[in-house]
């Protein structure tokens, strides 16, 4: 495909504004359609970044002829359905993440791909950043080999906002959302499946009905380990924090920068063409189409994390 890909982008909130923003460093591709819950609101978006047409329905905006490509910033409840309503409307599709909150919606979508060979990809963003990017290198040139990886993955968050301090008409939550990066990332990185999984969760939030704070350890096959710490509920540093104790050398990881042990900022200003990872995330999805091959974070690649989810999940509804 040598044409201008053009994408519909479905959710106009917080992350929506992101793959825009990323968009705009993206040759070749425009956004031809939004997608919002509200038309002024997500009029007054579209306007902002010239996208000519506005719509409150994707299947509108699925009936463009002219749309290759969808990216899907919606709540987590229609990820998967929305997802095959694009497969079936023959567009190629990126969901962010996570794919599903069911592991067997999450293989009605694997298993739609496969059917149409359409790309479709989640946006396991941390696949992307250069900090994870440089430590994955390491792993693969046999540099370095994880022994624990240590992440906090903190928020505070008691009440149904966005990024951007709104209100939001959805309920996020711990284990399908925020631990589906780390579950992934840690099989990616590790270079090996999990086999071991446990997870324990703080109390069921009265309103929320969801529990504000969680544990969870995994061990991959190859002998590595991870512990995972995720809160709703703390008031202080926010974000995800991950620590790679290796055999070679410990690295932290900060979003898209990276230090060592010692605190000592590592550069990894050259690793990609770009420090935003979301960039990276979807200049991968282009380039698959272009490319007709599979992405990085296919849906295929990336169904063991929801495998692993959804065994978390039945330990957790099994102690209530």
């Amino acid at each position: 495909m040598s044409k201008t890909i053009k994408v519909a982008l479905a959710g106009a909130g917080a992350f929506g504004i992101k793959h825009l923003d990323a968009i705009k460093n993206i040759d070749g591709v425009e956004v031809v359609s939004l997608v919002g819950r509200r038309f002024d609101a997500t009029k007054e978006v579209a306007d902002k970044y010239g996208i000519p047409h506005v719509a409150t329905d994707l299947a509108e905006s699925l009936a463009l002829p002219e749309v290759d490509a969808v990216i899907l910033c919606t709540p987590t409840q229609v990820h998967a359905e929305q997802a095959m309503q694009c497969l079936r409307a023959g567009k190629h599709v990126q969901v962010e993440i996570p794919l599903a909150d069911s592991l067997a919606d999450a293989e009605a979508v694997v298993a739609l791909q496969q059917q149409t060979g359409l790309v479709a990809m989640v946006g396991h963003t941390r696949r992307f950043n250069p900090s994870h990017q440089y430590v994955h290198r390491k792993v693969q040139a046999g540099e370095f080999n994880i022994q624990q990886m240590d992440v906090q993955t903190y928020f505070f968050r008691r009440t149904n906002m966005n990024a951007l301090g709104q209100a939001r008409s959805w309920t996020d939550h711990l284990l399908w959302h925020h631990a589906a990066h780390t579950v992934d990332l840690f099989t990616y990185q590790a270079g090996s499946p999990i086999v071991q999984a446990n997870a324990i969760q703080g109390p069921i939030h009265p309103e929320l009905g969801i529990a504000m704070d969680m544990s969870i350890q995994l061990k991959a096959a190859n002998g590595a380990i991870c512990t995972l710490s995720l809160s709703f509920n703390n008031d202080g540093p926010l974000g995800t924090f991950f620590r790679y104790i290796g055999d070679s050398a410990t690295y932290i990881a900060r979003y898209d920068d990276l230090y060592n042990g010692k605190e000592e900022q590592i550069d990894v200003s050259k690793v990609d063409v770009s420090m935003n990872g979301i960039e990276l995330q979807d200049r991968e999805f282009f380039a698959a189409i272009r490319e007709g091959r599979e992405p990085n974070a296919s849906v295929a690649k990336v169904l063991p994390c929801y495998q692993v989810l959804a065994k978390l999940e039945q330990q957790l509804n099994a102690a209530l």
